[in-house]
């Protein structure tokens, strides 16, 4: 039996209080956005209904809906801000550009799964500040940088250089690392001066995206 939109709404607040509030997550403005979004447009059909679970929904093919703690946390570590700009790479459906337009002055996402990309049009057609590419994702998009905030949409093994060399002198990249089947940790990447410098915030159990494990053209 499908969950009505008002079980769904209410879901949608018990998320927030009960997942988002309680991990540290005080910011207004992205406490706003979770409330306003619902993720259940975004998530994988068959998950619908308990699309405000704190866990990963599987899309297939090693793709994922973050869990929206480790979602709202990230932002926060973020600071993102209403004049600036953002990079989402692995966007999947949307979920997160949905959250981030709110937040900031103008998004673009980079997803390379053509399925997700065409949901993610689909869902965001009436948001005005989102722009969405299809593309590698450990490519970014270099011709529209430098960008003041970078989302990874996920976990990865290590960061690609070309996403470090689009990061805005004063910006933030944040993702969770992972490495070798640990336990991944949450990380806030910032550019001061020309030099990056990286910081562990916490704990995550994201999955890694396909194409962004270890290899040479990383960095550390």
């Amino acid at each position: 039996m499908q969950v009505s939109d008002a079980r769904l709404a209410t879901a949608r607040t018990n998320m927030v209080d009960g997942q988002i509030r309680p991990n540290k997550v005080t910011d207004i403005a992205i406490l706003a956005a979770f409330l306003d979004v619902p993720r259940e447009s975004f998530a994988p059909t068959r998950f619908r209904d308990v699309a405000y679970v704190d866990e990963t929904l599987s899309f297939g093919g090693g793709r994922y809906l973050t869990e929206p703690a480790v979602l709202a946390r990230l932002l926060q570590a973020a600071l993102p801000r209403p004049t600036e700009r953002a990079l989402i790479i692995g966007g999947g459906s949307g979920y997160s550009a949905a959250i981030l337009a709110r937040l900031v002055s103008s998004v673009i996402v980079v997803e390379q799964d053509a399925a997700l990309l065409a949901q993610a049009r689909m869902q965001l057609a009436h948001v005005t500040n989102v722009t969405l590419r299809q593309g590698a994702l450990v490519d970014g998009a270099a011709d529209a940088a430098p960008f003041d905030v970078i989302l990874i949409d996920g976990a990865v093994e290590q960061i690609p250089a070309a996403l470090d060399a689009q990061l805005a002198e004063s910006g933030r990249l944040v993702t969770v690392r992972r490495e070798n089947g640990t336990l991944g940790r949450a990380i806030l990447r910032e550019r001061d001066g020309g030099a990056l410098s990286t910081r562990v915030l916490f704990d995550a159990g994201t999955p890694v995206l396909p194409g962004f494990e270890r290899g040479q053209e990383f960095s550390l």
